[in-house]
């Protein structure tokens, strides 16, 4: 019997074979992008491994509270994760998480890579995930 080169086997074959190599090449695409800025963000020095401490007067909202603007889709993402504005483990918290993004100069708080809105620098959440230097 002649082997068929356009025979429904070969077809799944071929386009499973790339299927695999485009997610894996995606996979190792973007975890090298998360650590690169990652590393980045610390010898640049714009990262700080505590959580800055900045005082809010009694009576007076956080900014990084305020979720004006916020999609309730992003809303309930963040509830999805766990997101909590005072971290629960002391040593965890967004400010040394490999997802987070610092605050720029012109704004009081940063943000995450996983959902938008502010973050706080001492929060926290289920996806936490240490910078490895």
């Amino acid at each position: 019997m002649k082997d068929n080169k356009y025979s429904r086997r070969n077809f799944l074959l071929k386009y499973l074979k790339a299927g695999s190599m485009l997610a894996g090449a995606g996979f190792v695409l973007s975890y090298t992008s998360i650590n690169s800025v990652a590393k980045g963000l610390a010898q640049s020095g714009s990262f700080n491994q505590q959580p800055p401490k900045k005082a809010v007067q009694p009576g007076q909202k956080n900014p990084c509270d305020d979720l004006t603007g916020v999609s309730a889709e992003e809303i309930e993402k963040r509830k999805k994760l766990a997101y909590v504005t005072k971290t629960p483990i002391p040593d965890s918290h967004c400010s040394n998480c490999t997802l987070y993004i610092p605050a720029a100069k012109d704004k009081p708080c940063g943000g995450c890579m996983l959902f938008k809105g502010p973050v706080r620098p001492d929060g926290y959440c289920a996806y936490w995930a240490p910078i490895n230097n």
